[in-house]
C-alpha cells in the first residue's frame, strides 16, 4: 500500500483555516487545480456519505465520498470513487492542529492507496506535491498575514 503525507504550517488560526477547507464541495474556493464542484443528488456538503463530483482545471474529472468531518477535531476523511489515476482503495486526511505559539495552524494531509508497484514514487510525487502541497502553498498565500 502507497503512502502520502505532507505538513505543513498555516500563518492563520486554525477556526479561520477550517473555515475555509471544512466544506466539502469549497475545493474551488482554495485549492489552485480544482474548477469546479457540486454534491451529487443536493445532499448537504458536510454529511458523512456525500459524493463530491468535481473537475480539475484540465479538465478531469473526480468523484470522492466523505467519509469523516469533525469540527472538534478539524479533520476530513474521504475516499476516491472514481479518478483518472491509476490507483484504488485511496483514503486521505486532512487535519488541523491549532499552533498557539504564533496563533497558527499545523496542517497534514496524508493517503493510503493501492497502484502498480512501478507508479507509486511517481503517484506520490503527484498527490503528495501536486496536490497537498499545492492546495497548502495556497491557503498561506490566501490566509497568510
Amino acid at each position: 500500500m502507497a503512502r502520502v503525507y505532507v505538513s505543513s504550517v498555516i500563518p492563520a488560526p486554525v477556526a479561520r483555516v477550517w473555515a475555509r477547507i471544512r466544506d466539502f464541495n469549497g475545493l474551488p474556493s482554495w485549492h489552485p487545480a480544482i474548477a469546479e464542484s457540486r454534491i451529487e443528488n443536493g445532499e448537504p456538503a458536510d454529511r458523512v456519505g456525500c459524493v463530491r463530483d468535481f473537475r480539475l482545471r484540465n479538465g478531469e474529472r473526480i468523484r470522492e465520498r466523505l467519509l469523516g468531518l469533525s469540527d472538534y477535531e478539524y479533520f476530513c476523511t474521504y475516499s476516491i470513487l472514481e479518478s483518472p489515476m491509476p490507483l484504488s482503495d485511496y483514503v486521505a486526511t486532512l487535519r488541523l492542529t491549532p499552533v498557539t505559539d504564533g496563533d497558527r495552524t499545523f496542517a497534514e494531509w496524508s493517503a493510503e492507496f493501492t497502484c502498480d508497484p512501478a507508479r507509486e514514487a511517481e503517484l506520490v510525487n503527484q498527490i503528495g506535491q501536486g496536490v497537498f502541497q499545492a492546495g497548502f502553498d495556497a491557503l498561506k498565500r490566501q490566509l497568510g498575514s
